[in-house]
């Protein structure tokens, strides 16, 4: 899809963002950019879960997720983080519509590993001709959620939903924006970041379980045709440049940008 910007918010995140994320917004939309949200809540939906007495697991950054913690999970995504950025984006006067899978088979997704992590899946298929009219007029703010060939809901990992959406998409330029300003070494920015070295960073457990399934993420989108791929906290912190090739890791200097 041609100039089109896919930018996954972070549940946490989502509080946190700042007047220069929405002039952003704006100048892209001048620039006639097309930009798709997607946003998470994980928190929120962990919060939720305990009080519910539910369990909350993770394999692998992947939220085990049965039938109880799917209902939870779209209450929050649908019912809450949605609405609070669509209110966000309004007062910002920026024209927004929230979206979600069962919106004509929007998103279609199968299954990562029933046994193991339960109705958690991956995105296969986009309805991109609805969604290429729908940006053209406004920004599209959609909840990472999935639905099966049968109408089976999936919980999906928003870094991952958002990489595959981007790559499906032919999109440009894919921001995972989070609650720090890139991937940390030290409690300093990396620059950029590629393959070899992100798996040195994780064996050293320097890229901890958290901020795996965002790094597994921004690799997919790179080794399937998306430009520009950035970890980051701030449209103008550069934060972590994704990339498919760079310095060898005896030569990889850290520094905080």
């Amino acid at each position: 899809m041609e100039n089109l910007i896919v930018i996954k918010i972070g549940g946490n995140t989502l509080s946190q963002l700042q007047p220069s994320f929405f002039q952003q917004l704006q100048c892209w939309r001048k620039q006639n950019k097309k930009i798709l949200l997607l946003h998470g809540g994980g928190t929120k939906i962990t919060e939720l879960s305990h009080q519910l007495n539910l369990p909350v697991r993770k394999i692998n950054g992947i939220r085990v997720t049965d039938e109880q913690v799917l209902d939870v999970t779209r209450l929050v995504l649908l019912g809450r983080t949605q609405p609070l950025l669509l209110q966000q984006l309004a007062v910002n006067s920026l024209p927004a519509l929230g979206l979600n899978a069962a919106d004509q088979f929007l998103l279609r997704g199968s299954f990562l590993d029933k046994q193991r992590y339960g109705f958690v899946g991956k995105i296969v298929q986009v309805n991109s001709s609805l969604l290429e009219h729908l940006l053209a007029e406004q920004i599209g703010v959609l909840a990472p959620l999935a639905l099966s060939t049968a109408g089976q809901w999936l919980n999906v990992n928003g870094d991952s939903a958002a990489a595959a959406i981007a790559s499906l998409l032919g999109a440009k330029q894919l921001y995972l924006m989070t609650d720090v300003p890139g991937v940390l070494k030290a409690g300093q920015v990396l620059p950029t970041l590629n393959r070899k070295t992100a798996q040195y960073l994780q064996a050293a457990h320097v890229i901890t379980t958290g901020m795996q399934p965002k790094i597994q993420a921004a690799f997919h989108a790179v080794d399937t045709g998306v430009n520009q791929v950035q970890i980051t906290d701030h449209f103008y912190h550069s934060g972590t440049k994704i990339t498919q090739e760079g310095v060898n890791n005896d030569e990889f200097t850290f520094s905080n940008l």
